[in-house]
């Protein structure tokens, strides 16, 4: 299967919206598309995603229902993976600190003990 950075800014915004709701109808990708092609357009973007790999369906009567072909999880983490390499130099510790850097004001102190109590397990996981 192809990574999510070989996919064109179209595939990659079909592939968050079925993502975000899990499935999705080709109207229902079309209906939620910034600044949609016509529905044709959309119906030969999900079969060119299809034929890359990245999703499937299934049939509903007469709708097809398009399903990734990655769990969200392993997806996210090749994203992040991804935006990691480019953006951070591959460090988690840059990641980490970006994050915080912007969200400090909307984390709470439970926050603050479940992200430390995170970093403790993976030291004593040794990664």
């Amino acid at each position: 299967m192809n990574e999510q950075s070989n996919l064109s800014r179209r595939e990659r915004e079909i592939m968050d919206i079925i993502y975000k709701f899990k499935e999705a109808t080709a109207a229902q990708v079309h209906e939620h598309l910034p600044e949609p092609p016509s529905y044709s357009a959309v119906r030969a973007l999900l079969k060119v995603l299809e034929e890359k790999g990245h999703i499937m369906h299934r049939q509903e009567g007469p709708r097809y229902i398009f399903l990734p072909t990655t769990p969200p999880e392993e997806a996210m983490n090749k994203a992040l993976k991804h935006v990691m390499r480019t953006f951070f130099d591959n460090s988690t510790e840059k990641v980490v600190a970006a994050l915080l850097d912007i969200t400090e004001e909307t984390l709470s102190d439970d926050d603050y003990i479940r992200l430390t109590q995170l970093i403790e397990r993976a030291r004593q996981e040794g990664r």
